[in-house]
């Protein structure tokens, strides 16, 4: 037994390597000088009442960025933890009692969750409906009829911008790669040429459209109007979607050459079913766009005197809100894409308990996203950073684009890069005099830095490169390149965009 122990030891030792030494280095650094910090300006030992100077409350701010994205990488600490810990150091780190950042994790925390619980949850039982209905697969069918196949590679890019409103990313792909497959080997192309305009319309409502949980999640953060979110979403959202879906498709395609025929003897026939109509499905789509739309124009109209608010106004108001309005969309879904299809009572009742698995993770870490903000405004470094902000030529969205590119490149995940870009510019936004189209600006260039340069440390390049048969080279020229140009194009029709609104 004691020699079994002793391997045991042996093997967890040989699996240290230099990165977390450095890592432990780098985290017990960080805390210690926010502890000093903290014996120096807390209320408890700061008799004198002597204010942190603006440097100190800077690093503060970037000890406490660095220790997270350290608990992340180096540790593999799940990042809704990382999170809570940055958070309470940074607090920490300004001096401010225990009593108040327990009281800013609250709010934080419950402050985001009110609203992006709520959105998520209706959201993802919205897109359950769509994929067990069959309603991708009938959009996908028909839009691929009227292009035809010459232009086929148009249609899988509009399927994909339309399928990934209410479906996750990698659910949307996994169910439509079939179609890839079958019309690369019928018009003797590469996978490529066809399988990156279907990703591109995926990634690019994915991360520009709510009711996704990114936009929806950052929205919730800065406080922008979700119907600004999805008009321009939608505006900067489609030519993007064009240029890194069926040009760059066309371009990767004639250089990769990735033969179908490999997938295809794979793979089994489904026995044919009866899908719903295009109609239909793009008719349950439209629901909750329209209803927060028509919100956000009956808002502004009256905010700007061209209609008095009255009982009109405010009901539009009401049905126009993302509770109600994704509330009636589920209904409508239950109905059109559930029981008009033959689904029975318990099928639904099964459906919506299967969408809520996948959100959880999500959830919390937005969560914690607020709780990281709150840290940022109530400890005085989110007034420093606008202050700064005031002082600098820098524009708040050059800003926000930046540090989610950062956080994106070295951690992988884009919820994560959102989530901390979000946090960071929040308390800058709240200082500064912004539009509502400038917030949802705001939000629509922080999901394409969160996007740019998916590399080996994103599960989604694995993902693309599995389904799409390439070794490591051929996805960083494909995939890589392709999510890069999304957020540059992104960034840069947000910016373009920016100086009319």
């Amino acid at each position: 037994m004691e020699a079994v122990k002793k391997q045991g030891s042996m093997k967890v030792s040989k699996g240290r390597d230099l990165s977390d030494y450095v890592g432990l280095g780098v985290v017990l650094l960080g805390i210690a000088y926010l502890i000093k910090n903290y014996m120096t300006y807390s209320s408890y030992f700061n008799v004198d009442n002597v204010a942190m100077p603006i440097e100190s409350l800077t690093l503060v701010a970037v000890t406490g960025v660095i220790i997270l994205l350290t608990l992340v990488l180096v540790f593999k600490i799940q990042a809704f933890i990382a999170l809570m810990i940055g958070s309470a150091l940074m607090g920490i780190g300004t001096g401010m009692p225990f009593e108040k950042i327990i009281s800013s994790i609250q709010n934080g925390m419950g402050g985001t969750l009110g609203f992006v619980a709520t959105v998520v949850g209706l959201g993802a039982v919205y897109g359950e409906m769509l994929e067990a209905s069959g309603g991708a697969q009938a959009l996908s069918k028909t839009l691929l009829k009227k292009f035809g196949k010459e232009n086929a590679s148009w249609a899988l890019m509009a399927t994909g911008f339309l399928v990934a409103i209410p479906v996750f990313f990698d659910v949307g792909f996994i169910i439509l790669i079939p179609l890839v497959y079958t019309l690369a080997k019928e018009c003797k192309k590469s996978v490529l040429h066809f399988g990156i305009p279907l990703l591109a319309g995926l990634a690019v409502t994915h991360t520009f459209i709510p009711p996704t949980p990114g936009p929806v999640a950052v929205a919730s953060i800065l406080g922008a109007d979700l119907g600004w979110v999805i008009l321009l979403g939608a505006v900067v959202g489609l030519p993007t979607a064009i240029l890194a879906g069926p040009v760059f498709g066309t371009f990767i395609g004639k250089r990769i050459y990735i033969d179908a025929n490999q997938f295809i003897q794979d793979s089994v026939d489904e026995e044919e079913r009866e899908l719903p109509s295009f109609g239909k499905v793009l008719s349950v789509l439209a629901v909750p766009m329209v209803l927060i739309l028509i919100n956000t124009v009956s808002t502004t109209l009256v905010k700007s005197g061209i209609i008095n608010n009255g009982p009109v106004s405010d009901s539009l108001a009401f049905i126009g809100n993302p509770f109600i309005a994704l509330t009636i969309s589920v209904l409508i879904a239950f109905y059109f894409l559930g029981s008009k299809e033959g689904f029975s009572k318990d099928m639904i009742l099964n459906l919506s308990n299967k969408a809520f698995g996948p959100i959880g993770l999500i959830i919390l870490v937005t969560g914690a996203g607020g709780v990281f903000k709150q840290i940022l405004v109530d400890s005085g470094i989110g007034r420093l950073l606008a202050e700064q902000m005031a002082n600098s030529s820098m524009p708040v969205l050059v800003l926000a684009f930046l540090i989610a590119c950062v956080v994106r490149v070295t951690q992988g995940s884009a919820t994560v890069a959102m989530i901390t870009a979000a946090g960071i510019a929040a308390p800058v936004m709240e200082l500064i005099d912004i539009s509502a189209p400038g917030r949802a600006l705001v939000v629509i260039s922080i999901a394409s830095g969160a996007t740019i340069l998916s590399h080996v440390n994103d599960s989604g390049f694995w993902l693309v490169g599995k389904y799409f048969g390439l070794d490591v080279k051929q996805t960083f020229a494909s995939w890589t390149v392709m999510e890069t140009i999304i957020a540059l194009c992104g960034f840069g029709f947000s910016l373009i965009l920016s100086l009319f609104i």
